[in-house]
């Protein structure tokens, strides 16, 4: 069984995929070629924003987005507490200061009310300079954007959304993506829209903000390449990728995002009685980057892991260690236990195989381990 059977898509959607990267190849149209801005066209129209920015991978994009707002020392950037490293790794590189933010334990995404303390506890100390929150989509879960504005505006502050795992959710409708003032996705292979390497995309409503993406993914350029009008990076989307993702944003569109919430759904109806199950609030629609149940201890989710690893089915744990753990963030001093839902996420989640390809009779066999170990 896979966690994420990339082997099945492919598959399915070889002769198209098959096709697509044959013509890249045969027209060596290697660096932004057509399929480049034919693919950012579809992105922008499918979130609903006037502007996509493609780049290299979905780290790049958040730094992009650091770089436009020229985020640096003595800014403080609000992130969540338990999520991937990378969300606060570029607060750092910017020169910043990440201030972490416990989560809500239901949804897995930023607290509104922690943050809220968060940002008055760092005005109140009066050495750093609130400027941006970092809302995480995570497992595919839209953040509770509603709360998040009015908190960014009654402080102001920008909004930078990290969609890496919700690209496709939505929140009555409106897509992920298009909720910050800068929004960005990853296209690593495992994400809910993957290619097959690496490659990312930021995403905005303002004219000037995108031309300034633009011109940081080049190496800054300005009226050509060798025209650098800033500091960038060289950070491009290659053709052969974007020729990729347009087939498999066809079929993401079309079925696989349907069929994914049909398989989290066969699984909450299977396990809801047993173990915590994801909860996805009325009127939000989540992508399920990943299916992640809670488990009552560190001791039983480490059990059933082991249990799911001796039957040959794979599950992961996201995120073991918390970001305020994190050794490349000791410098800063939290007070102990300021992030109780965090830690308890870090001890008790553990996700299990997810994708649009999965069978029935493969989710009975992963229920039917949980059951024994927990029912």
């Amino acid at each position: 069984m896979q966690f994420r059977d990339l082997k099945k898509q492919y598959q399915v959607l070889k002769p198209e995929i098959d096709k697509a990267m044959i013509e890249v190849a045969t027209n060596c149209n290697f660096i932004n070629g057509q399929q480049v801005k034919d693919l950012e066209k579809k992105l922008a129209e499918y979130v609903g924003v006037k502007h996509c920015v493609t780049c290299a991978n979905g780290t790049d994009a958040l730094s992009m987005a650091m770089m436009a707002w020229n985020i640096g020392e003595g800014d403080a950037i609000f992130v969540p507490d338990f999520t991937f490293f990378s969300s606060g790794e570029i607060v750092s590189h910017a020169g910043a200061t990440p201030v972490f933010v416990d989560v809500d334990r239901n949804t897995f995404n930023i607290d509104a009310q922690h943050l809220e303390q968060q940002i008055k506890s760092i005005l109140k100390e009066g050495k750093l300079t609130p400027k941006v929150i970092v809302a995480v989509d995570l497992f595919g879960l839209p953040a509770d954007f509603k709360a998040i504005r009015g908190i960014a505006e009654k402080y102001n502050l920008f909004v930078l959304e990290d969609g890496a795992q919700g690209f496709g959710g939505n929140i009555e409708g409106k897509m992920a993506c298009s909720f910050g003032d800068i929004s960005t996705t990853s296209f690593f292979p495992a994400k809910p829209l993957g290619c097959y390497g690496d490659g990312g995309a930021v995403f905005t409503n303002d004219d000037n903000t995108a031309e300034i993406l633009d011109s940081i993914r080049v190496h800054g350029k300005g009226e050509m390449k060798y025209d650098n009008v800033r500091i960038g990076l060289n950070s491009r989307l290659d053709t052969i990728q974007a020729a990729i993702l347009s087939i498999k944003l066809k079929a993401f569109k079309e079925y696989e995002l349907q069929d994914i919430n049909a398989v989290a759904k066969t699984y909450t109806e299977y396990l809801s009685e047993i173990v915590k199950t994801p909860n996805v609030p009325k009127g939000f629609y989540s992508s399920w980057a990943q299916y992640t149940i809670q488990l009552e201890n560190k001791s039983t989710r480490d059990k059933l892991q082991a249990a799911l690893k001796a039957e040959g089915i794979p599950s992961m744990v996201y995120y073991p260690k918390p970001m305020h753990k994190q050794e490349a963030f000791k410098d800063q001093v939290y007070t102990e236990g300021a992030f109780p839902n965090t830690l308890q996420l870090c001890d008790t989640v553990l996700s299990l195989p997810m994708h649009p390809y999965l069978q029935d009779a493969d989710i009975k066999d992963v229920v039917a381990i949980i059951k024994s170990c927990c029912g």
